[in-house]
């Protein structure tokens, strides 16, 4: 990725995902502002620059990544436009969906994309937004008792409000495209 093509991510997280309002948050609390990175990672431009940014993101943890993903919905496209990315580099790193929920019929899975992923297989939780980090420590969590190796998480945004230190506090390493601070300014 390269700083122009990280600059033109930044205007487009900016115009299409970052709102002055308030909201209340999935971790309950209230917030005046909000971040809605599917706006981002779902635009045709938005997605490639973030499949991109996480692919090189992804590689920084070092080693083979067999596999990216995370809780469905956020994690989605970003698990598949990495994988994409990487493929166009020539490495072979394939998307996973963590279900919410097990599947209600036939083999009850929680994780889509299994058959690419044996047991043992290195893996990175992907996710949109974070802010106290529960939802990828959930995606971790899940990925674990599938089988996975988790080796880190990567954000677009880290709201910087605790997700740090909660994931890196239960021995994870949470890795940011963004800031907070650098999308605000």
């Amino acid at each position: 990725m390269t700083q122009e093509e990280r600059t033109d991510l930044m205007d487009i997280v900016r115009e299409l995902s970052y709102e002055e309002r308030e909201v209340t948050l999935a971790s309950g609390r209230k917030s005046n502002f909000y971040f809605d990175g599917k706006q981002t990672t779902l635009h045709a431009k938005g997605g490639l620059l973030v499949g991109k940014a996480f692919w090189k993101e992804v590689k920084a943890f070092g080693g083979k990544i067999d596999g990216v993903g995370g809780l469905t919905l956020g994690a989605d496209p970003i698990a598949t436009a990495t994988s994409i990315a990487a493929c166009l580099e020539g490495e072979q790193v394939h998307a996973f969906i963590i279900r919410k929920e097990p599947k209600g019929h036939g083999t009850g899975q929680w994780l889509e994309g299994r058959k690419n992923l044996p047991p043992g297989s290195r893996v990175v939780i992907v996710e949109d937004v974070t802010t106290t980090g529960g939802s990828s420590m959930k995606a971790v969590e899940r990925a674990q008792e599938e089988g996975l190796e988790v080796v880190g998480i990567v954000t677009l945004v880290d709201r910087e409000e605790g997700a740090r230190e909660n994931i890196e506090g239960a021995g994870q390493q949470l890795r940011a495209v963004f800031t907070r601070t650098q999308v605000v300014g």
